[in-house]
């Protein structure tokens, strides 16, 4: 993970020294050799990305002088992203959202015990019907919708035993596909509440920037620059719904024709191309991306 572009670039490469040194650990190692089992954990996996898609950024700077208050109208990440995205903006020095997200990724793991929380995606379903699902698999318990990620895209997050049930309740609606993911805890829902705890602390301590651009904000769906909000939303993040595709919509509704996604993995360029066709989806990750991509500039 990552190692392709520290290879290529010096840029990247002392990017991914900058995030060694914030968190006192040799992350980057555990990027490029594993073992993936330690690089999945969400305390590694969380700032391990945000890294990534920074060093593609700061490639892009140096490269071709690519800034983002010139070349963007927004910017936004979905869940974990968010902090990615302010950084990129410059509302966060690159250090101070690594140790956030280190901490965001402990406290996360932490909120509740192993087994005791899960979530699922429900593929074909819309949100209301997802909704709907989650509302009478909760029986007393929770169960909610945590992400609305797209058309026929929603994951709902709770204890295991309501998941379970909304499973089940899915299966008999004919949804087209129900499956508990293979995570560790119940992101995004009331669950998380000791992790906002702590992620109100964390965030108390951090310098915020004005934004380079506005952010989109997972909580409301709408852009936002002011650092106390912002603070305040990436709070709220922690026990609330990302609301993805409403995000999209609203940069499409203010005038966006092209999302670019910056850093590991293609599933948003994806998403935004059934969330509205007449988007245009890049994706940026690899070093022949990024050459491809610069052409296009």
């Amino acid at each position: 993970m990552g190692q392709d572009l520290a290879e290529a670039f010096p840029e990247a490469r002392y990017t991914f020294e900058e995030l060694d040194d914030a968190l006192g650990q040799r992350l980057s190692k555990i990027m490029f050799e594993g073992p993936e089992s330690d690089l999945t954990l969400t305390e590694n996996a969380q700032p391990a990305l945000m890294a990534v898609s920074l060093a593609v950024m700061r490639v892009l700077e140096k490269e071709a002088g690519l800034k983002v208050g010139d070349a963007c109208s927004f910017v936004a990440g979905h869940s974990l992203g968010e902090y990615s995205a302010l950084t990129a903006a410059g509302a966060f020095g690159f250090a101070d959202a690594a140790r956030a997200l280190k901490a965001r990724g402990q406290a996360m793991q932490q909120a509740v015990p192993v087994g005791e929380g899960a979530m699922a995606a429900l593929l074909g379903a819309e949100l209301d019907q997802a909704e709907s699902i989650a509302e009478r698999a909760a029986q007393g318990e929770v169960c909610t919708a945590a992400n609305d990620n797209g058309p026929g895209q929603i994951v709902l997050s709770g204890a295991t035993a309501a998941i379970e049930r909304a499973v089940e309740i899915a299966t008999q609606e004919g949804v087209r596909r129900s499956v508990i993911l293979p995570v560790s805890a119940p992101f995004h829902c009331a669950m998380m509440a000791p992790a906002a705890d702590v992620m109100a602390d964390v965030l108390a301590k951090i310098d915020v920037q004005v934004p380079a651009v506005p952010v989109v904000a997972n909580v409301t769906a709408e852009a936002v620059d002011d650092p106390d909000e912002i603070r305040r939303l990436l709070v709220e993040q922690v026990t609330s719904r990302v609301r993805w595709r409403e995000c999209v919509l609203y940069m499409k509704d203010h005038g966006v024709d092209t999302i670019v996604e910056v850093g590991a993995g293609k599933v948003l360029t994806g998403l935004a191309r059934r969330i509205d066709r007449d988007l245009n989806g890049v994706s940026v990750q690899t070093p022949a991306d990024i050459e491809a991509f610069i052409k296009t500039l």
